[in-house]
């Protein structure tokens, strides 16, 4: 497998993270963990699957997927060709007024938000481009016909920057206290903006401060007691719910995106 990320251009840059355009010449299955922020994929060439209860699922040419807390595994078919856009965490609502916490743990056809005709034309040009970078331009241009006068939720983006700062672990009555809010608005402005809820954003930040700092070789039950898990099973339970693996096969051969 062959994993190239992109820059976006700069009128796109505040709302997307990156590009990441991956091929597969060999068929394999891939285990994608939760993110933070809202997806999609573009499949230009090839099939794509999800594997689920030992069963594939195909997925459609154009797939938007929500904030998970679980782990997806995903089977490439040869001669794959998938363009994935990883927005930022607040920036697909610039392009979907839909509310985008309904796709939490889900990924549905693209054509749910666009319409189906516009859709078949940004894939038959997909499928047509010779390059990566053709691909990109494609891509953007459509991104670019979707933007709306977008203004930031501020409050929002300053909720977002506590949360990773402090690795996920606090309360929410906490943070809405610490920005002057009530904690029901807090949430409902919250899910609006970022596409999940307060708690189950702080879930996903939180394993995987985890998963990020065992990999720079610190111990993982410390991280664990740092991270507030008291009881092993607990923090096992959710391990496996984000990964798929205990925590032992899981570092043993760490192999995801």
């Amino acid at each position: 497998m062959k994993i190239l990320d992109y820059i976006p251009t700069e009128q796109l840059r505040p709302f997307i993270k990156t590009y990441r355009i991956i091929e597969s010449q060999d068929e394999l299955i891939n285990r994608v963990l939760p993110n933070t922020s809202l997806a999609i994929a573009f499949r230009c060439n090839g099939d794509v699957n999800y594997i689920k209860e030992n069963s594939k699922e195909k997925l459609p040419i154009s797939t938007i997927s929500g904030i998970r807390k679980s782990v997806r595994l995903i089977n490439y078919s040869k001669n794959t060709t998938t363009l994935v856009v990883q927005f930022k965490e607040t920036g697909a609502t610039a392009f979907f007024r839909e509310p985008l916490h309904e796709l939490f743990e889900e990924s549905v056809s693209l054509d749910n938000f666009i319409p189906r005709q516009k859709i078949v034309i940004i894939e038959g040009f997909l499928a047509e481009a010779k390059s990566n970078t053709q691909k990109i331009a494609i891509v953007e241009q459509f991104l670019l016909s979707k933007l709306h006068n977008y203004k930031p939720d501020k409050l929002i983006l300053t909720a977002v920057s506590i949360i990773q700062s402090k690795k996920g672990i606090i309360k929410i009555k906490e943070l809405a206290d610490t920005l002057f809010i009530s904690q029901d608005a807090f949430e409902k402005r919250f899910r609006k903006t970022i596409g999940s809820s307060p708690k189950q954003f702080c879930y996903v930040v939180r394993i995987k401060s985890i998963i990020d700092q065992k990999q720079h070789h610190k111990n993982l039950l410390d991280l664990a007691l740092d991270a507030g898990y008291f009881d092993q099973s607990h923090f096992n339970k959710d391990f496996n719910l984000f990964t798929g693996q205990t925590p032992s096969e899981f570092f043993k051969f760490p192999s995801f995106w």
